[in-house]
């Protein structure tokens, strides 16, 4: 739970938010060499110049000095299938192998509400480890993996999004359910856990070919129901499974159309990777406000393909980055901007590090549709902080010994560090790891 009882915290430190969007406005971000944070009852009261705090917030505050760390909101993640970190790291193969091979028989253990749980509970430490304190979260089919996480998210006090799998054909009988049964399921989980405290619901159907279209029916009925919830799926991540889709769904332009012709499309539904798509596709997902996760990790270890950022971008499409575990690599956000990093550079956009910082923080948030929450250091915050050693390791540390600017220190932490770097992280205002 969050600080009670009037309690505040007052955390000392360089601080570094984003007031605006670094791609358009060169001084988006708001850095202090000597800033302050006070918070109370999980809010952010007010952040500033060290020294400039205003007595009557900060008068009897717990004091928190973090010395030369750097003070950010938490990390933001779009795209996490939590019962996959079991299987990270499993040996290569592309994507419907992937799933067939490792996937779909772990994801068949979690009818088991203990196994759920414990995994859920593993999966939140780590992602809090990793400095991440807010994720859009894959379950698995059964309810009881999205009961679990939201138990385990709740007992952190996270904001956390999270929806079980809709997946009724193309798959083992261990993880699959039908268009009826996904809709109650999804509908008693939506009433029983959305909006309640911090956690958020996501409907959740795999991907087109393992719903049939009974089930993307189903899917867009709870999205004109529920107009506040979330949708989160895949689209276009793997030459094959194009293919397949287009097989599957003959009468769809594309792709994304299949989503579109169901109502699925909107400035809540969050598409995971979206790398192989056209023109059209890009002017749809504009004009409807649908939303992109780049999962740079999972595209490069599995082969699917490079996101162009730029391309996307131009097109008016927003983006978040997502660590897309356990296809992904790492749970960590260095590891995902710096291989966000290394994409962009094979169509020549150079990523700055301001706009990967923004994307896994404020940027995240708006994509999220929580930026009024979320993401900011600024008074009314949810008080979501992380705080980083900037010199957590001895390469690091000579890189910013000779840093000239902020660009410089921001640059060597996306490349370098890992959740060594993680001094201590603040879900809601409390001190959940340092």
């Amino acid at each position: 739970m969050s600080e009670q009882g009037g309690r505040r915290l007052h955390i000392t430190g360089r601080t570094l938010t984003f007031d605006a969007d670094p791609r358009i406005n060169a001084d988006a971000a708001r850095y202090t060499e000597k800033g302050a944070v006070l918070i109370g009852d999980g809010r952010i009261l007010w952040c500033g110049q060290a020294g400039d705090e205003p007595a009557d917030l900060s008068a009897g505050a717990e004091r928190h000095n973090h010395g030369d760390d750097l003070i950010l909101p938490g990390f933001v993640d779009g795209h996490v299938h939590y019962p996959q970190i079991g299987v990270i790291a499993s040996f290569g193969a592309q994507l419907l192998d992937w799933l067939e091979k490792y996937t779909f028989p772990e994801e068949g253990r979690f009818s088991d509400a203990a196994y759920a749980r414990e995994t859920a509970s593993r999966f939140l430490n780590l992602l809090l480890a990793n400095g991440t304190t807010t994720a859009a979260v894959y379950c698995t089919v059964h309810p009881e993996s999205a009961d679990a996480f939201f138990e385990e998210a709740s007992s952190r006090d996270l904001r956390m999004i999270a929806g079980k799998i809709l997946m009724d054909r193309n798959a083992p009988e261990t993880v699959t359910d039908t268009a009826q049964a996904g809709y109650d399921d999804t509908k008693s989980l939506i009433e029983k856990w959305h909006g309640q405290g911090r956690n958020l619901y996501a409907i959740t159907p795999r991907f087109a070919p393992t719903s049939t279209p009974a089930q993307l029916e189903a899917c867009g009925t709870l999205m004109s129901e529920f107009d506040d919830v979330y949708l989160q799926t895949h689209v276009s991540e793997n030459t094959d499974e194009v293919k397949w889709v287009a097989e599957l769904f003959p009468d769809a332009r594309s792709y994304q159309d299949v989503y579109a012709h169901y109502g699925m499309l909107g400035p809540r539904g969050l598409y995971g990777h979206a790398i192989h798509m056209d023109d059209a596709d890009l002017a749809q997902a504009a004009e409807t406000q649908t939303r992109y996760v780049h999962c740079p990790t999972s595209n490069l270890f599995i082969g699917s393909g490079l996101f162009d950022i730029r391309r996307t971008w131009n097109a008016g499409v927003d983006v978040m980055l997502g660590c897309d575990v356990g296809g992904g690599t790492s749970l960590s956000p260095f590891a995902t901007m710096k291989a966000a990093y290394e994409i962009a550079q094979f169509s020549g956009y150079p990523l700055t590090p301001e706009q990967a910082f923004w994307l896994s923080t404020s940027g995240g948030a708006d994509t999220l549709s929580l930026g009024d929450r979320i993401g900011r250091l600024a008074p009314g915050y949810e008080a979501d902080v992380v705080v980083l050693n900037l010199k957590s390791t001895p390469v690091i540390d000579q890189r910013v010994k000779r840093a000239e600017n902020l660009r410089d220190i921001l640059f060597a932490q996306m490349i370098l560090a890992d959740d060594r770097a993680i001094r201590a992280v603040y879900a809601n205002g409390l001190r959940v790891v340092g």
